[in-house]
């Protein structure tokens, strides 16, 4: 990822500033009184202004422990109308629903990583301090050190060309199993040694690993099938009349979030082939014809905001549809696979 939601380049630091606030709280158009999901919290900037609109609960969700403890102080202040949980946002629909709700108002997802995650070393998300190489966003499962130091090198070629879209993927997964056969990589530094040393940087370009780190993030965390499963969560838990907003940072995101809106929100017609089919009516009524973006004034203020894109839709009485999002996915290595020990 080129930026993220509360950071800068993936070897940069930056402090938390919500991207996109104001156009996410005016798709978004939270009244008074209503329930409302922010599926990514971070540090809790979405979920205050929500929480500003009189009378609204909000269900914050969060994968970080991090996130989570850091959030207890707004949960204090909201005065029960905030609940955190710790959980992925592709269980919305079942958080929700065990909080005894049915359906909600209105849903944010400011997907990417978060600012606070790249600002600890420890947590292995940044190149610019050195750390251990990390990258769960939960702190669970396989970790980015357990999958360069494992998977073969033509998968970890088709993760960073896929993921990362680095045009240079053979090479850095080649100099990977080149370097791991001495020792085994263990630290950021290490890594971004390792890509630099094959991938040239030019004057004002990304740092040459920004790409991989990209990549093995994006992988690690399974964050494009998160993505694609939270959508379709948020189909079936939005009320008729209840928006979708969605703020991503890099191409492979923002095309997964269109491609399922632009096919939740046209009128299925049965083919010659099979012309019994029935038609399924919209889910979604699309908002924003164009992704939203940072203006000039937000951008000067606060650079990561440059590769943001908004999108929104509203929520039509219509039943969900019944297909998932895998087709919307690229065709990846099993993540339990590659690092199987061989």
């Amino acid at each position: 990822m080129m930026a993220g939601r509360d950071g800068h380049v993936a070897g940069g630091l930056a402090r938390h500033i919500p991207v996109l606030a104001r156009q996410a709280f005016e798709q978004l158009a939270p009244r008074a009184g209503g329930v409302y999901i922010d599926g990514t919290f971070g540090a809790g900037g979405h979920t205050r202004a929500i929480l500003d609109v009189a009378g609204t609960r909000v269900i914050a969700i969060d994968r970080d422990q991090t996130a989570i403890a850091g959030g207890h102080a707004l949960v204090e202040e909201a005065a029960g109308r905030l609940t955190l949980v710790e959980d992925h946002f592709s269980n919305l629909e079942h958080v929700a629903h065990g909080l005894g709700h049915e359906a909600v108002d209105g849903i944010l997802l400011d997907v990417g990583v978060s600012s606070m995650q790249l600002d600890e070393p420890e947590r292995g998300f940044s190149f610019r301090n050195d750390g251990p190489l990390d990258m769960r966003m939960g702190g669970e499962g396989v970790s980015a050190a357990d999958l360069v130091n494992a998977a073969p090198e033509r998968d970890l070629s088709v993760i960073i060309a896929t993921l990362g879209e680095e045009r240079f993927a053979r090479n850095v997964a080649r100099a990977i199993v080149k370097a791991r056969a001495v020792a085994p990589i263990t630290t950021t530094r290490q890594l971004a040694d390792i890509v630099a040393s094959v991938v040239r940087a030019h004057p004002g370009e990304l740092h040459p690993a920004t790409r991989t780190f990209q990549a093995l993030r994006i992988f690690v965390n399974d964050e494009l099938g998160e993505l694609a499963r939270g959508l379709v969560a948020a189909e079936h838990m939005l009320r008729p009349g209840g928006r979708l907003v969605v703020i991503s940072f890099h191409s492979l995101e923002d095309r997964v979030v269109k491609t399922f809106l632009t096919e939740r929100g046209r009128v299925r017609a049965g083919s010659r082939h099979q012309p019994e089919a029935a038609q399924a009516a919209p889910s979604f009524t699309i908002l924003t014809r164009k992704p939203v973006t940072a203006d000039d004034d937000e951008v000067s203020r606060n650079p990561r905001s440059r590769s943001a894109k908004l999108r929104a839709a509203e929520r039509t009485d219509a039943a969900p549809h019944d297909d998932d999002l895998s087709h919307l996915l690229p065709r990846l290595p099993d993540l339990a696979d590659v690092t199987r020990p061989q």
